[in-house]
C-alpha cells in the first residue's frame, strides 16, 4: 500500500518555458523512507515543493499527486493548507527559515496546532514539552521562549522533528534536513528521525546529497540528474548493484572521498561494507 504516489510530475517555469522536472513518477509506502538523491539543481527539492504545493510565483506544476485516495493536485488553495501540517510534514534544511524571525519559537508551535486541532493553549504546551524531551531537548519552556536565533540549528530541527510528533502526519518530507549541521549533530538529528518514524508510523521522504545519511535511513533511493527520474530502487541494489551510468557515478565518488577521509585518519578503509 502507497502513503503516496506521484504520476507524471512536470514542473516549469511559466515565464520562461524552461521545464525544471519534464516527468516524474514515484511512490513512496507505507511507513518506508525514500530518499531522493542527486546533485545541486537536479530537482530533489523543487519535487518536495511541488508535493507540498509550495512552488514560488511563476512556477507551474501538472500530474498527479495521490496522498491515499486524495489527489492533491484537484484540492483549492484552503483544502491544501489544511493538509499541510496535519497529513503532510515538510522538515526544511534551514531551522530558521520554518520559523518567524520576529516571534518566539513556541508563538509558532501554538499557531500551527490550534490551526489543526483547536486545542487549548495549556494543552498545546503539555504536547510539545512532551515530544521536545522526547527527542532530547532540555528545557522545553526555555526554548518556546526563545527567538529562532536564539536557538542552535540542531535544536531547531529537533523543535520541527518534535512538532511532527504531535501533528503525527501520514508522511513526513524532510529537505536537506541535515546539510547546515556539524558532523555530530547531524547523526544525533538521523537518529531522532529514524524514532519519529518508529514511533508514528509515518512514511518519509528525505532529500540528501549524503549517501551515507541515505545509506542510514533509507529504504528506497530515487536517483534524480537534471530534472529527470533515472534510476529508482531498494537502497541495497542502489549502492551495491546500480543500474545507471550517474548512480555509480555518485557512488564511487562517495566512496571515494570516504577512503580518502579514513585513510587519512587512519582508520578503515571503506565504510560501506
Amino acid at each position: 500500500m502507497n502513503t503516496l504516489t506521484v504520476s507524471n510530475l512536470k514542473v516549469w517555469d511559466s515565464r520562461t518555458g524552461n521545464v525544471m522536472i519534464s516527468n516524474s513518477s514515484f511512490e513512496v509506502k507505507q511507513g518506508s523512507c525514500l530518499a531522493i538523491v542527486g546533485e545541486s539543481g537536479s530537482g530533489k527539492s523543487l519535487t518536495c515543493r511541488s508535493i507540498m504545493r509550495l512552488n514560488k510565483a511563476g512556477v507551474r506544476q501538472s500530474g498527479d499527486i495521490l496522498l491515499g485516495e486524495v489527489n492533491l493536485s484537484t484540492l483549492s488553495a484552503n483544502e491544501m493548507r489544511k493538509k499541510r501540517g496535519k497529513k503532510l510534514c515538510m522538515i526544511v534544511q534551514n531551522g530558521m527559515r520554518a520559523f518567524d524571525p520576529s516571534c518566539a519559537v513556541g508563538v509558532h508551535l501554538q499557531e500551527t496546532l490550534a490551526w489543526h486541532f483547536g486545542w487549548s493553549r495549556d494543552e498545546i504546551t503539555a504536547r510539545m514539552r512532551k515530544a521536545m524531551e522526547s527527542v532530547l531537548l532540555k528545557e522545553p519552556a526555555a526554548i518556546m521562549n526563545s527567538y529562532p536565533h536564539q536557538l542552535s540549528g540542531g535544536m531547531l530541527q529537533r523543535v520541527m522533528i518534535a512538532l511532527a510528533l504531535v501533528l503525527e502526519p501520514d508522511i513526513v518530507i524532510a529537505d536537506e534536513p541535515t546539510t547546515a549541521l556539524d558532523t555530530i549533530s547531524q547523526f544525533e538529528v538521523v537518529e531522532q528521525f529514524n524514532q519519529l518514524r518508529g514511533k508514528i508510523s509515518c512514511s518519509m521522504i528525505f532529500v540528501s546529497h549524503d549517501l551515507g545519511i541515505v545509506k542510514r535511513i533509507a529504504d528506497e533511493v530515487l536517483v534524480m540528474k537534471d530534472g529527470n527520474v533515472v534510476e529508482h530502487g531498494t537502497t541495497q541494489d542502489i549502492f551495491s548493484a546500480a543500474r545507471h551510468a550517474y548512480t555509480r557515478y555518485l557512488v564511487s565518488s562517495k566512496r571515494a572521498l570516504t577512503e580518502h577521509f579514513m585513510k587519512i585518519m587512519g582508520g578503515e578503509r571503506d565504510v560501506y561494507h
